[in-house]
Order: C-alpha cells, then structure tokens, then sequence
C-alpha cells in the first residue's frame, strides 16, 4: 500500500485495521463469488438463455436471499434509507445493474476472461475522473501503470493477432468500466451509516426493479432458453444455474465485497479483488473449455501488473471521502 510523506510516494505496509483477517477472507470469498459470474451466465445464454433474463434473475434472486438479512440489519432505522436514498439509488444503478448487464452481454460475444479483463481497466477512467474533479494530476508511477494496462489491453483484444475480438462485445464489456470503478467507491463510503448487508440488499432490489420494468417495456429482451445448460461436459438444470448465478455470485458475492471494502478500505479490498480474474479464467476453462491464447495470458499479466502501479502510485491526500476515493479494479 502507498503512503506519503512530504508528498513523496512510498510503498510500504500500512497498519492493519481492525478486523482485518476477516476483512481479508470477506474479500477472497468476494472475488471468487463474483468469478463465478461470467462462466454461471455464459453457460446460460449458450443454452438459449438471453443475457438480460439472465441478469435480471441473477439480481433478482439475490435481492430476495437478501431480504429478510436486510430488514434485520436496519432494526426499524427506516430513517437509513431515507437519508441514503441517493447513495442507494446509485449503488443500484451503477454498481448492481449497469456492470452486471454490460458484463452479460459481453460474454454472448467474448471469452468470460477477456470480457472481464476489459472491465480490469476501469482504474484508468477513475483516474481521469479524479484528474478532472479533484485536480490531482496523477504520479509517474500511475502514469506507468497506465501503459503497461493498454498494453496489456491490447493483448487481450487480439489487435495483434488475425482474428481481434468481437467488437461489439469489446464495447459493452467497456461500457461497465463504469459500474466497476462505482462498486468499491460506494461500497467503501464510511458516510452513510448504512450496514453493509442494507447497502447490498437494497442496491439489488433497486437494481433488479430498473432492469424489470425495463424488460416489461421491451427494451430488453427476456427469454428464456433450454431446461439444462452444460458445465464442464455435465448437464445442469438451468434453474440450479440461476439460483447460483443469484445467490452465490449475487447476494454473497455483493455482501462479501461490501464487507471486505469496510473492514480493508477500497484500495486494499481491490487489491486482493484481482484474485477475481484468475478465478475467472480457472472457471472458464474448466467449465466451458475455454482456452485462452498466450497473448491473451500475457496481456492479462501486464494489465493486472499495471494496474498494481496504478494503485501503488495513488497519492496518499485524497478528498474528503477518505476509503472511498481510491483507484479500484473492475467488478462485474
């Protein structure tokens, strides 16, 4: 972790929090939870499945695990959500329902790992936004860190190679560069008072209601596919998928996030999430047999390495909301 001193970067070990052993587990049970995304909803969507009935299911389902874990959490302070309804609508909007989306239909077209690594350059859209809004010019180290990640991009994409990746699937796995950065931001807000099971629950019920009502318009289109989806040479039942894409890289993905983001601050809890692409990549290939290039593996390597510099070179003054300004990885 990076700290400062008469404004110079250092890298050095930062004091432990408190609870940071299980800060540390909450934040790998995250990542491999939300790995399991993208492998869970290609599966799905081969089978028939379209990927916005299966990201409405995925949230969806999580919302309900959560429920009755979120009415106990707020213990009749009703008044919490009143006061963070924006944070809430936010979170719902751009943390839960725009990355999940942009992701799913992502993967119709890529390679889960791939389509996921694209989302891993979201540090770099953060660090033009902190430029812009915060006037902090980013450091040499940062700037570093952002070649080697286009570099590393353009690896994945296959620019180098006869056949590139599929470019339409190139742009909505871009377009959830935006909910990914937004997940540790406003999961690590120290502000809101809101327990981190309530800012989970209710950011999935925000999120699923959007992603419904905008499926009950037409304006994505909900089918369903065949009654079995294949893993791994294995015939699985499509509802045994979908109650796994929502409760495990649904409900406890998010849940863990949040918690691990609380107890680590977002730049560690980001940091142990790049744990998540190589999970990713093992569940790929295990389950749907897909092999990457060696390109590919090398662009990942120089992507998860940039963005390493990235958070290594962070400024220690940030803005006033301390965790939750930090340079962070992707989250689908």
């Amino acid at each position: 972790m990076t700290v400062t001193d008469g404004g110079r970067a250092a890298t050095r070990l930062a004091p432990r929090r408190p609870g940071f052993g299980i800060g540390l587990a909450w934040a790998l049970v995250s990542a491999a939870s939300f790995g399991f995304s993208g492998t869970l909803a290609s599966g799905l969507i081969t089978a028939g499945w379209t990927p916005a009935l299966a990201v409405t299911l995925r949230i969806t389902i999580g919302a309900l695990a959560l429920l009755l874990p979120t009415v106990r959490a707020l213990r009749g302070r009703w008044t919490l959500l009143r006061a963070n309804a924006g944070v809430i609508g936010l979170y719902g909007l751009l943390a839960v329902a725009l990355p999940q989306t942009c992701f799913f239909f992502a993967v119709q077209r890529l390679p889960v790992g791939p389509a996921l690594l694209i989302e891993y350059v979201s540090p770099l859209v953060v660090l033009g936004w902190w430029w812009l809004r915060h006037r902090q010019t980013p450091t040499r180290l940062m700037v570093a860190g952002s070649v080697v990640a286009m570099t590393g991009l353009l690896l994945v994409l296959g620019i180098t190679t006869p056949e590139p990746l599929d470019l339409v699937g190139v742009l909505w796995a871009a377009s959830g560069t935006i909910g990914a950065a937004a997940f540790f931001l406003l999961s690590a807000r120290p502000d809101t008072g809101l327990p981190p099971i309530v800012l989970a629950g209710d950011g999935l019920v925000t999120g699923g209601a959007l992603l419904g009502v905008l499926g009950l318009a037409g304006v994505l289109p909900l089918a369903a596919g065949a009654a079995t989806v294949g893993y791994g040479g294995a015939a699985v039942p499509a509802w045994g998928a979908l109650l796994a894409l929502g409760l495990v890289a649904g409900a406890l993905a998010y849940s863990a996030g949040i918690a691990a983001s609380r107890r680590l601050g977002s730049r560690l809890a980001s940091f142990v999430g790049l744990s998540e692409v190589v999970l990713a990549f093992g569940y790929a290939w295990l389950l749907l047999g897909q092999v990457p290039r060696w390109t590919q593996v090398l662009g990942a390597l120089l992507i998860l390495a940039g963005v390493t510099l990235i958070k290594l070179g962070e400024p220690g003054p940030r803005p006033p909301c301390a965790d939750g300004g930090g340079i962070v990885g992707g989250r689908p």
